[in-house]
């Protein structure tokens, strides 16, 4: 069994991972500021801001472990808007450095966090995207600042790996996280399209998040590589090419999309984590 301490494993993403990796066999440490909803993993509460606790939670913890074998850093302020910005920027990014930190000095290799698909310049109908499907190719564009920590987390995990050729920091651009509960409200998305157009109708179910998250764990890179994470639709039940089409008549494709695809690319997650989506929201909603 590998012990995996999870970041944030207390939150809506974090629970669904916590359970998916007790699931298959790993131990879960979880390192928040409250417990979590799974009784199985351990829970240490933790302020990442504080270089000195995470080192010690990636190294020991008295009475409750000795060595970590990988992390998943998701904790974090989790979108612009809920903080100032100066507190979102100075919570999220900070953490995230004494987090990649803390594993190099402990000697963990394998490290897998959240990115986000705000990177990719939402919100789109201001923003409009280069092509669709949108992908990993294009630099980033951050219009927030909590976007903005995102996309220094990422250059920060480019010279991390560089300085440590045997280190694998794979960042998740998880879209929209969603639990079962939230799809009741899908079906009234089609009456106003464009108030999901800021992602290009995408959404991810956090149990394929976290199958994400393990997938990447598990997989066998090094250095680093970020991969839009998003569910293989969209919210809308108007075909993905018609609702491009009357709200960005600009962007071009770059490949065929058909009926209700994703706009929000995951063929690189395919290729290379051997990511599936098995959740839809038209399976409840």
């Amino acid at each position: 069994m590998t012990r995996v301490v999870v970041t944030g494993g207390s939150g809506k993403l974090g629970r669904a991972v916590v359970t998916h990796l007790l699931d298959s066999g790993y131990e879960v440490v979880n390192l928040d500021q409250r417990p979590g909803s799974d009784d199985r993993a351990l829970f240490v509460q933790t302020d990442l801001t504080d270089y000195g606790q995470v080192l010690q939670c990636l190294t020991s913890v008295d009475d409750r472990y000795d060595g970590v074998d990988a992390l998943v850093h998701l904790a974090a302020i989790p979108a612009p808007g809920l903080r100032p910005n100066s507190a979102t920027f100075a919570n999220n990014v900070p953490a995230s450095y004494n987090v990649f930190a803390a594993a190099k000095a402990a000697g963990i290799d394998n490290v897998v966090w959240a990115s986000s698909e705000t990177v990719l310049g939402l919100p789109f109908l201001e923003n409009p995207p280069p092509y669709f499907p949108v992908d990993e190719e294009y630099p980033v564009r951050p219009s927030t600042t909590y976007s903005l920590g995102k996309a220094v987390e990422e250059e920060m995990a480019r010279h991390f790996t560089r300085w440590n050729p045997n280190l694998k920091l794979i960042g998740l651009r998880f879209s929209n996280v969603m639990d079962v509960e939230d799809y009741a409200a899908f079906p009234a998305f089609e009456k106003t399209p464009e108030s999901r157009s800021w992602n290009s109708w995408g959404y991810i179910d956090a149990r394929d998040g976290a199958q994400a998250v393990r997938l990447a764990l598990e997989s066998t890179l090094t250095g680093f590589e970020a991969f839009i994470i998003a569910a293989a639709d969209t919210v809308m039940t108007t075909p993905s090419a018609e609702l491009a089409e009357r709200y960005f008549p600009e962007v071009p494709f770059t490949r065929e999309v058909t009926g209700t695809e994703t706009l929000l690319g995951i063929d690189k997650a395919r290729r290379m984590l051997w990511f599936e989506p098995q959740h839809s929201w038209r399976d409840h909603a």
